[in-house]
């Protein structure tokens, strides 16, 4: 009895785990196949038999029929591609029909749709060979087809893959986007001048229709007339108002200012006049959003800048090296702030444009999978300007140079007067400009003459025949220089015989000076002075060329008359 009882519940046990497994096996092939499609137990059963020329099989061949369908106007049949379960039988064909014509002229205007974008495949399964998309490889029962927005809300029309009994899948729009083409209709249909057009205008001429070809160039002289009185009228303010600041800010807004009010102007008018086909709305509103966010990041560049040059004319004046070094130092920081507004401005705008036109989504991934090689390609090719935009930043963290500081770059005097993204600005004593790219400036030493103070001993040099008396000439030399505004520092005027030849001597005189430029001016002065006062009253002391006849005749200078006479009595002549 035991060996039976042990034999059973062996039995019991292989049926339950076969069973078990049975039951797992086709909850699994369940789960798989509502993975795949949508399971429904009737499709459009108001439209009767769907005709052999409709394709549903793929997404690519859906789209592709219902354009066929809906260009050659027989709604009736692409009404069939439509999901019409939530109408009720006995009005979907005449719903159905109606509701195919809207959705045509929906995608007409509203998006740019092209067949060749959609899944040509039975299950749509995302083909990335790359394998950077995650979702490669898995099948999908929806699809996207047109994202469009009515009053800021955003409205998917979707394409969804349904199965009657054992029929095959097929492809059709959503009953959630049919119950959205009313709505998307009165926002994207035909506009108010198109039903005056003539039939014969609205006929196929390549990509838009005869009349688009005919209307657009008339859009764009109107919106250019716009935006030349907007100019000439920015322009106008610009003169009324009085000299200033304000008036700089007028007159430096008039292009950005001409590109906002056509962009505003055209989009009404795309809104409320005439409405064109999908390519050309896409190609307007992609313009002008790249066009009205250049232009309000002009205007709050040029607000900045303005703000800059009112700071600068009231805290700083002229720029050089005479203004105390904290303002100097505060110039600099605003010319570095300036070049962080446009940072932040240019990216802020290029994520708003991508934002707006939606190439995140179309583009993400392709982005991400080709990183590398982008990054690469930025790289050589942007190193010279990434290169410089970092030495920018780097010159007003460190700040080895300020706004007008007074340096010396290979020869050249010169203040600084603009540090900015790839190059840097000095202006010269002659008022020549130098633009310097920033990593060839950072990369050759300078003189900073104004980076502790802007005192600088200078030095004149005068040559002397050695007779100069060197007393008298450091008095006259002390007396001149004490005189002179720009020269400081009286203790530290020297005065001294600095070289010897065997006919003249160099007397070099050193003077502290207020600034570089004070003092090279002051050294002229002093200069003039001196040599006047040699030429005025002891002209002997110029260097003269000196023929030596003999050594001893300049050690012995009393000697030379008698020698002279003992020339005479050898020569046989009878001395005086």
């Amino acid at each position: 009895m035991k060996k039976n009882s042990s034999w059973l519940v062996r039995v019991a046990l292989v049926v339950t785990l076969v069973f078990s497994s049975a039951c797992i096996a086709q909850t699994q092939g369940d789960e798989s196949e509502n993975e795949r499609w949508f399971a429904i137990d009737s499709l459009n059963t108001g439209l009767g038999d769907v005709p052999e020329e409709v394709g549903r099989m793929s997404p690519r061949e859906m789209v592709r029929s219902f354009l066929a369908f809906t260009e050659s106007e027989d709604y009736a049949t692409a009404a069939h591609l439509l999901n019409l379960n939530d109408i009720d039988p006995g009005e979907q064909q005449a719903q159905g029909a109606e509701l195919a014509r809207q959705l045509a002229e929906v995608l007409k205007r509203g998006e740019w749709l092209n067949a060749s974008n959609m899944s040509g495949r039975q299950d749509a399964v995302i083909e990335d060979p790359s394998g950077q998309n995650p979702l490669a490889g898995e099948p999908q029962r929806n699809i996207e087809l047109a994202a469009l927005k009515v009053d800021g809300q955003a409205y998917d029309v979707r394409l969804g893959r349904y199965r009657v009994g054992e029929e095959d899948p097929v492809w059709l729009v959503m009953p959630e986007s049919v119950s959205f083409i009313p709505a998307l209709y009165e926002e994207y249909g035909p506009s108010m001048l198109e039903r005056y057009i003539p039939e014969r205008l609205k006929a196929s001429f390549g990509m838009l229709k005869i009349w688009e070809w005919l209307a657009i160039p008339i859009f764009l002289i109107a919106i250019g007339t716009v935006g030349v009185v907007t100019y000439y009228l920015v322009g106008l303010v610009a003169r009324i108002l009085p000299s200033g600041v304000s008036t700089i800010f007028a007159d430096q807004i008039g292009v950005p200012m001409a590109m906002i009010v056509m962009s505003l102007v055209t989009q009404m008018l795309l809104d409320y006049v005439v409405s064109f086909s999908a390519i050309a709305t896409t190609t307007f509103r992609v313009l002008l959003i790249s066009i009205m966010a250049w232009g309000a990041g002009t205007i709050a560049l040029r607000f900045v800048d303005t703000i800059m040059l009112r700071l600068t004319r009231r805290l700083v004046g002229e720029i050089d090296d005479t203004k105390p070094k904290d303002q100097r130092r505060l110039l600099t920081s605003l010319y570095a702030l300036r070049r962080a507004i446009i940072l932040i401005t240019v990216t802020g705008v290029s994520i708003y444009i991508l934002g707006q036109v939606q190439l995140f989504e179309t583009l993400g991934l392709s982005i991400l999978a080709s990183a590398s090689v982008l990054a690469v390609l930025v790289g050589v090719a942007g190193q010279t300007v990434l290169g410089n935009i970092l030495s920018s930043f780097q010159l007003s963290l460190a700040k080895p140079i300020r706004i007008g500081d007074l340096v010396i770059f290979e020869g050249e005097w010169c203040y600084v007067e603009g540090i900015f993204y790839t190059y840097i600005r000095l202006r010269s004593w002659d008022e020549r400009r130098l633009i310097v790219p920033v990593t060839y400036f950072t990369s050759k030493p300078f003189d900073n003459l104004s980076v502790k103070s802007t005192k600088m001993y200078r030095s004149l040099v005068l040559t002397l025949h050695l007779s100069a008396d060197i007393g008298l000439l450091r008095d006259k030399f002390l007396e001149f220089a004490k005189e002179e505004e720009n020269v400081v520092e009286h203790h530290k005027l020297l005065c001294y015989v600095t070289a010897q030849t065997g006919t003249a001597q160099t007397i070099t005189c050193y003077l502290m000076t207020s600034d570089p430029m004070a003092g090279w001016t002051a050294e002229m002065n002093l200069r003039e002075k001196l040599l006047a006062f040699i030429r005025d009253n002891h002209p002997e002391w110029w260097p003269r060329e000196i023929m030596v006849i003999s050594h001893e005749d300049i050690a012995r200078g009393e000697g030379q008359g008698k020698r002279s006479q003992d020339a005479d009595s050898s020569a046989g002549k009878p001395s005086e």
